[in-house]
């Protein structure tokens, strides 16, 4: 049953819009109102969001929606045309994983999307319930979740508001991400801006800004703050406090009895502070989750058109950095053992000459010994492909890389450490390990 509140700014219970019969409130944010209503043509349930951002209009006696003051009404008809436009868009999606919306329409000066009503609880509920949930279920609400999320990257938008209670279980037990009220197009030209209403926890640093540079790695750490938030059992730090003081590589460690190191690990990253830290994209974050290795792809005009929102970058800013990431994943230095294979033949040759090829044929050939200390040699310098599993297994900081301390005891790591290492900052990203040699 759904529980009737009352809501000041609410339209009257009862009352119809166009064929719809509004029954309840569902909830009120800072973007507007959601209702239960019934279609009285299609005799179903249905959910109505309407715009009304709290801060730039009121509700006026007739129920219409205006501007709170001349000062406000152009910020509030730019938002209204924001809303019509992310109706449009979300209307085309037919995602399992997306919350779908049927219909938008204008009324009351103002406007409205139509979306399937669902049955089921929020994350935040169920959270409740199950104080614990485990990794296996934790997977189960997480990597659709992320499916979903790169579709609605893919078309152009951010969501900017992922919590617990903006997640949606299906009694079927599929999840949903619901509200995308604070989301805004990450393509455009307008350089206009409506100010954000921010979740403390859930919220990355960049959302701090008006300059802060927003990508899919925004919407990142808000779902790994609620992945954090079902391991620990508690809401995330808020990101400014973790400036002061950071307990979060911590309190994940502190839950390795009950998770595998790869889902701590991918946590982890997902809540860097700093978002160049982060992976850059949802397919980069869920191969952590899965172990599998990330292989970048080749850039595209529609991936650097999400790349980034900050409203200031030079226009080829995301293009750059796609194309600095696959330049590197591409580039592979020359195995250490090629190098050392040709200095070995150039000693030998010299070798040769001076004591003479019979000779040293006759030295070479008798010690097998050496022949074996030589053959283990060559073995450790010529690595094999690196896998996540082997980095997650050394990582035993959970940092998301590399030290040399280590990798200290691996020969071929050792040796290759340099080479490893390609931007030479001192330490083993994942995507650095992985595509060695």
């Amino acid at each position: 049953m759904v529980e009737i509140l009352n809501y000041r700014n609410a339209l009257p219970l009862d009352s119809m819009l166009l064929e719809y019969r509004l029954e309840s409130v569902l909830g009120s944010g800072g973007f507007g109102m959601t209702y239960l209503a019934y279609d009285t043509n299609l005799e179903l349930k249905v959910a109505i969001k309407e715009y009304l951002p709290v801060e730039l209009a009121v509700r006026a006696l007739d129920g219409s929606i205006v501007p709170v003051s001349t000062g406000t009404e152009y910020d509030y008809k730019w938002g209204l045309d924001r809303f019509l436009q992310e109706a449009r868009v979300l209307a085309k999606f037919r995602h399992p994983n997306i919350v779908t919306v049927g219909r938008y329409f204008e009324a009351n000066g103002t406007a409205y999307m139509v979306m399937n009503y669902e049955s089921g609880v929020s994350l935040s509920q169920m959270l409740k319930r199950i104080a614990q949930p485990d990794e296996a279920l934790l997977l189960r609400i997480v990597l659709p979740l992320l499916d979903g999320l790169h579709a609605v990257h893919l078309a152009g938008f951010l969501h900017r508001d992922i919590k617990p209670s903006n997640i949606f279980i299906r009694d079927t037990g599929v999840p949903v991400l619901l509200d995308f009220g604070a989301a805004r197009l990450a393509i455009g030209n307008s350089t206009h801006t409506v100010t954000s209403i921010l979740t403390p926890g859930y919220a990355p640093l960049e959302q701090y800004s008006k300059d802060g540079d927003q990508g899919a790695w925004t919407d990142i750490y808000s779902l790994a703050a609620v992945c954090y938030r079902a391991v620990i059992g508690d809401n995330p730090p808020d990101v400014v406090t973790r400036l002061r003081d950071d307990q979060v590589l911590q309190s994940l460690s502190d839950a390795r009895d009950r998770f595998t190191t790869g889902f701590l690990h991918a946590i982890n990253r997902g809540l860097s502070v700093d978002e160049k830290k982060r992976p850059q994209s949802v397919p980069e974050w869920k191969a952590m989750f899965t172990g599998e290795a990330y292989v970048a792809p080749a850039p595209s005009p529609l991936a650097y058109a999400v790349a980034s929102t900050k409203g200031d970058a030079p226009d080829d800013a995301p293009t750059l950095r796609a194309s600095q990431t696959a330049m590197l994943t591409s580039l592979k230095p020359k195995p250490a053992w090629m190098s050392q294979v040709t200095w070995m033949a150039s000693g030998a040759l010299v070798l040769f000459l001076v004591i003479g090829g019979q000779q040293l044929y006759e030295k070479l050939s008798g010690n097998e010994a050496a022949q074996s200390v030589q053959a283990g040699n060559q073995q450790a310098e010529k690595p094999g492909k690196l896998t996540p599993r082997e980095f997650y297994v050394l990582d035993r900081d959970r940092s998301g890389y590399l030290t040399r301390d280590e990798v200290k005891g691996d020969a071929v790591l050792e040796q290759n450490f340099k080479k490893i290492d390609k931007n030479s900052d001192g330490r083993v990203s994942l995507e650095e390990f992985t595509n060695f040699p």
